[in-house]
């Protein structure tokens, strides 16, 4: 405990300039407050000092001198809801970052998604499969500023939000001189950069469900579907888990940036996608391999940096866990895609480019939950998991399965979120992340999840399927649908 003594001298100086009393007041202790910020310590000590005069100076006294005790200023209550604050407590660092990060996680849609799945079809389905990641970003975008956003980020009640953001109702654009709108998850960035943000993820999840059934679903009941989705699945999930309000977070459910929301809940739908529309023409009789894999590998590679983005984003701000949450995602991404093509390599006798870009995807996809909670022991394991238990996932599993998920949406998306959102319960550390992780929590989140997205996903498909048809004829799959569909072709 730090100590300061502060004198004060007080005395009578009417008469005598020569007579002059100094007395020593009192001794008030100060408070030290220790501050814990990820792998050090930084000790702030505050300090002043509270000086005051007790003794009273005669009546012919020309002038008597007090001080006043500073009183510190009252820490405002935390926002537990969107609302108004004044424009300059608006952090232009953190709203830099976060519009960067918005950009970011835009580019693994478009292009990033969209090259790594066109590379993967044939030739015949490439603008086809291509179409399919453009026109989820249209959707998407309007279906989430219309009604999403509300649903998702406001409180309403544990299972679904409210209307208050209804077609971005009280989200503030500089209407009210001197104030913005901030969500309480993000209070330092303007809520219209922090809604940005959170559509890039609602428009991302049902695109990587489209790799589950390229080359034979008809882009009609496609547009139907991913519309549905997002509004049936994707929302009510991302409610649950990332609203402090949601049911499964205040369960304890951890998810930092979408392990669960994002890639269980598109991995399984993906799977049901697959099982329900039924295989490619073909599949098991026939060779259907990728068309262009540099493609591939440059939409992986646009995936691999955008997805700094999406992790290191989550942070809402430009801080310490913002930058530990992009060091493990390169560590777990590298390590991940090291024990993938080291699988690889051993059962087939070469490494392949694409063993190593679906190594490094899978990678990303299982510290996606993690990286805001873990540290680099957590992102190797992690990742060494991940690489090894997607190989199998994409290779065995489906095998044994017979399912023709075309572009393995279920082995890595769903495996590795399910080995990421595990995993997170067992690594995760309160010291970084504020919360200790429990694996039986996590587990609860990941099987509600399961169990949800499949069934939701079942029934819409099984509605379209009896109205509008999910599938393309025999003869327009086997002429291709960027001709059938789209009327255009790569030459």
């Amino acid at each position: 405990m730090l100590q300061c003594t502060c004198l004060c001298v007080i005395d009578d100086v009417f008469e005598k300039a020569s007579l002059m009393k100094i007395r020593v007041l009192s001794s008030f202790p100060l408070s030290v407050s220790l501050f814990l910020s990820f792998f050090f310590s930084i000790s702030l000590f505050l300090y002043g000092g509270i000086c005051y005069a007790q003794e009273t100076a005669p009546a012919s006294s020309v002038a008597s001198v007090t001080t006043t005790p500073v009183v510190a200023a009252a820490t405002p209550p935390a926002m537990t809801k969107p609302g108004m604050i004044a424009a300059d407590k608006i952090s232009a660092g953190d709203t830099a970052w976060m519009m960067t990060s918005t950009g970011l996680v835009l580019l693994m849609t478009i292009p990033g998604l969209a090259l790594f799945y066109t590379g993967m079809v044939r030739k015949k389905n490439a603008l086809g499969t291509m179409a399919h990641s453009l026109a989820t970003t249209c959707i998407v975008t309007i279906l989430w500023v219309v009604l999403g956003y509300s649903l998702v980020f406001t409180a309403g009640s544990p299972y679904l939000g409210s209307m208050d953001r209804f077609m971005l109702h009280g989200v503030s654009f500089l209407k009210e001189a001197g104030q913005l709108s901030v969500h309480q998850l993000a209070p330092t960035i303007p809520e219209s950069v922090f809604l940005m943000f959170q559509m890039t993820f609602a428009i991302i999840t049902p695109a990587l469900i489209t790799g589950a059934f390229a080359e034979r679903m008809k882009f009609s009941a496609l547009l139907l579907f991913i519309s549905l989705w997002s509004l049936l699945v994707y929302v009510p999930v991302a409610h649950w888990v990332w609203e402090p309000a949601g049911w499964l977070a205040a369960r304890g459910v951890l998810d930092f940036a979408g392990g669960t929301v994002v890639h269980i809940n598109a991995g399984v739908s993906g799977l049901v996608a697959a099982l329900i529309i039924g295989p490619r023409l073909g599949f098991g009789k026939e060779a259907m391999p990728p068309h262009n894999l540099l493609l591939t590998a440059v939409g992986a590679s646009l995936l691999w940096v955008g997805w700094f983005g999406f992790n290191a984003g989550s942070a809402g701000a430009a801080d310490g866990r913002a930058g530990l949450a992009m060091l493990v995602t390169q560590v777990a991404t590298a390590m991940s895609a090291l024990a993938w093509m080291l699988v690889e390599w051993l059962r087939r006798g070469k490494p392949s480019v694409l063993g190593i870009v679906s190594g490094a995807v899978a990678g990303l996809v299982a510290i996606t939950p993690a990286s805001g909670f873990v540290d680099l022991t957590g992102a190797l394991v992690i990742g060494a998991v991940a690489g090894v238990a997607c190989y199998w996932g994409a290779t065995s599993l489906k095998s044994m399965g017979g399912y023709d998920d075309s572009l393995d949406v279920f082995g890595v998306h769903a495996i590795g979120g399910i080995v990421g959102a595990l995993l997170t319960g067992v690594f995760a550390m309160k010291s970084i992340g504020g919360a200790d992780g429990s694996l039986a929590t996590q587990a609860f989140g990941v099987v509600v999840t399961v169990i949800y997205s499949g069934l939701v996903t079942a029934l819409i498909l099984w509605l379209l399927k009896i109205t509008l048809g999910l599938r393309v004829t025999k003869e327009q799959e086997r002429e291709g649908l960027d001709l059938e569909l789209h009327g255009e072709h790569i030459l």
